[in-house]
Parts: C-alpha cells; structure tokens; sequence
C-alpha cells in the first residue's frame, strides 16, 4: 500500500475542504490516488464538486467574547462567502466559539503558515537536544530520532496554533476540523483570518512589594 505522507492530506484537505482525518481516511482507503479520494470524499458529503479552495471568503463578521469580569477579552474575524451565511445564526456562533476557544487556550497564530522560520528551528532545536539527552534514546538511530522530534514540532503546534488546538467544547475534535464541519454543511468556503486577545495589565510591570511590610513601614 502507497504510503500517505502529510503533504498529500494538506493538498486533498485543499482541493476538498474536508477534514485532515477525512482526507486521511479517504487516502489511505484508495492507496493515495487523489482523485479517487476526492470521489469518495463527495459520496461521503465531505467535498463539493466545486473546491472551497478556489473561491474567495470576502463576507463575514469580526465577533468578541468577554471572559472573567472583564479580565480577558477576544476579537475574531471569521470569513465566509455570503452575507447570507455571514448572518445566519450559525455562522455567529461559530464566531462566538472561536473567540471563547482563545480566550481559553490562548493561541499565539491561526494557522502553522505564521509561525516565523525562526522561530520553528528554535524550537526544532531544542526537541533534538532534548530528545538526544533523553537517557532512553541513547541506543536510537538518527531517523527515531527524528520522529521525536517532529512528535515534539506538533505538540508545539497544537500548544500554539489556532488551526490545530484541540476545539475547547469538544477535544476530539481541532479547530480546523470544527471548520472544516461547517464548510461540509455549508458549502461555502470558511477561514479564520486573525484574532487578537487583551488580558488585562498582560505586559505592565507590577509591583512585586510586600504589601504587609508596606504597611508595617508606615506605621513604624
């Protein structure tokens, strides 16, 4: 059986707009033919004929979720292809999903195309040397190696990126998947575009003084 390699699941999830698992599944039951995954992926009502891919996503609405008496807030833009969509009542709870999901899981990009290069070596890094200082590992080729690192890369990912986060309200499922839901029922092409989270004082010096010794200074 042709091996499935993670580039060909991103391009069918692409050229579909199903779900990795989908494109996984549907991959691996054709022996990596594409097209004949695409056809089992349209039976199973996971892809329309026309890609999602290929249109543009211009309609949409930026959505806020408040958290904690006002200690945490979120803004999001969610982008869809119709006004129709973009103010249906699903549509905007999707929008409230997300921004709830960051304000909790506190996501530094949307998706793995933002993290900067050198960030990722950084971090590429650091596994490998982890995993190479791992008593454990001592006796492992380079290649096992390697896989503990990637291991390690997509833990990274899914601590950092929106896309491939565990979904707060329901963990068997990403993000990206919970998308990839609406735009299988849907039709239309659905991307989060970007998102921003204000938690109050985050990046102000605080004041590190014992308050007790404080009051016992101007007492005394």
């Amino acid at each position: 059986m042709a091996e499935v390699t993670a580039a060909a699941i991103k391009q069918l999830r692409e050229k579909t707009g199903a779900g990795m698992m989908e494109c996984k599944k549907a991959l691996v039951e054709t022996e990596g033919n594409e097209d004949q995954a695409v056809e089992v992926l349209r039976k199973r009502g996971l892809a329309s004929a026309k890609k999602p891919g290929g249109r543009i996503a211009a309609e949409g609405i930026v959505g806020s979720y408040i958290h904690m008496g006002g200690k945490v807030g979120v803004l999001v833009e969610i982008n869809c292809e119709t006004d129709f969509l973009a103010r249906s009542e699903e549509f905007q709870q999707l929008v409230k999903d997300v921004a709830m999901h960051v304000a909790a899981a506190e996501p530094r990009y949307v998706s793995r195309d933002e993290v900067a290069a050198a960030e990722l070596d950084k971090e590429r890094e650091i596994a490998r040397a982890q995993a190479k200082n791992d008593p454990r590992n001592a006796s492992k080729p380079e290649q096992v190696i390697e896989k503990i690192v990637e291991g390690r890369l997509n833990k990274f990912y899914e601590e950092t990126v929106l896309l491939d986060q565990p979904f707060v309200k329901d963990p068997a499922k990403t993000v990206a998947e919970l998308v990839d839901e609406k735009v299988a029922k849907t039709g239309e092409k659905i991307t989060i575009r970007r998102f921003t989270r204000y938690k109050m004082g985050e990046g102000l010096e605080k004041r590190s003084d014992d308050f007790g010794s404080e009051v016992a200074s101007l007492v005394s």
